[in-house]
């Protein structure tokens, strides 16, 4: 299983510990999760502390040199290391990673125009596999490396979609700051929705903005064979067992074909 962390729950102490422990007992019960995490917020945060500008195009942050060096410090070495230390003192056992070690993500420049915003070329699922079966969680940072050793920053959502895909998980969940996917306000939200569905929202522009690369991650990750996805609110306590182990869920599910 694939877990993709971001939004308010990265930043609330209270919350990662107990994503954290929802982590370890779901590996305490056989279940493999490898989580993927994001950092945008803490990014911004760090570049107007050092006195740099953040810039977005089309809604991607433009990554020159600098502000890679500014993503990488942040994403492998703060957080990454945050959620590492968070999981084992509360008894687990993570192991941080990012996708640059064992060339797990291998990328490419998406556009001239955003600088060293990279898109998945290859997965490379070796490491993480070998970590889940030696007993570890592994934590992904999304930084990948193209074929000349140079870093880019990826979309987390999209990195989570691609792993899932690859390692061939069942379930792959997206933890964020809204419920799911809303019908008009957020105490009306889709519980489940196919990728037709989905799609036909999209066209609707229900479906817009920052849900849209969590959409897209789920239906990539559907159509390379995981067999449901969530977007839930990582906000709610111990939502990440909830959504599992209980008929209801927290979130919207998204799944191949209507039933």
């Amino acid at each position: 299983m694939v877990i993709k962390i971001g939004g308010e729950p990265m930043i609330q102490n209270s919350q990662k510990e107990n994503i954290a422990l929802d982590l370890i007992l779901m590996k305490y019960v056989g279940i493999n999760p490898v989580v993927v995490h994001g950092g945008g917020k803490q990014i911004t945060e760090l570049m107007h502390k050092l006195g740099k500008k953040a810039i977005f195009i089309d809604g991607l942050r433009f990554t020159d040199k600098e502000t890679m060096e500014i993503t990488e410090m942040v994403l492998t070495g703060l957080i990454n290391k945050d959620l590492v230390s968070i999981i084992n003192k509360l008894g687990g056992k993570a192991v941080g990673i990012s996708g640059r070690d064992g060339n797990i993500i291998i990328a490419e420049k998406l556009n001239k125009n955003y600088g060293f915003v990279g898109k998945i070329k290859e997965i490379n699922p070796e490491l993480i596999i070998l970590l889940s079966e030696k007993g570890f969680i592994p934590v992904i940072s999304p930084v990948g490396s193209d074929i000349e050793g140079r870093a880019y920053n990826i979309n987390a959502d999209t990195v989570a979609g691609e792993i899932a895909g690859n390692i061939k998980a069942e379930k792959l969940i997206i933890l964020t700051d809204v419920r799911g996917i809303y019908k008009e306000t957020e105490k009306n939200y889709y519980s489940t929705l196919s990728i037709g569905e989905v799609n036909k929202l999209k066209k609707e522009r229900v479906i817009s903005g920052g849900m849209l690369p969590k959409v897209e991650a789920c239906i990539n990750a559907l159509k390379k064979g995981v067999v449901k996805t969530h977007i839930i609110d990582g906000r709610i306590p111990h939502s990440l067992l909830l959504e599992i182990f209980t008929e209801a869920g927290v979130g919207t599910e998204i799944i191949k074909n209507s039933t």
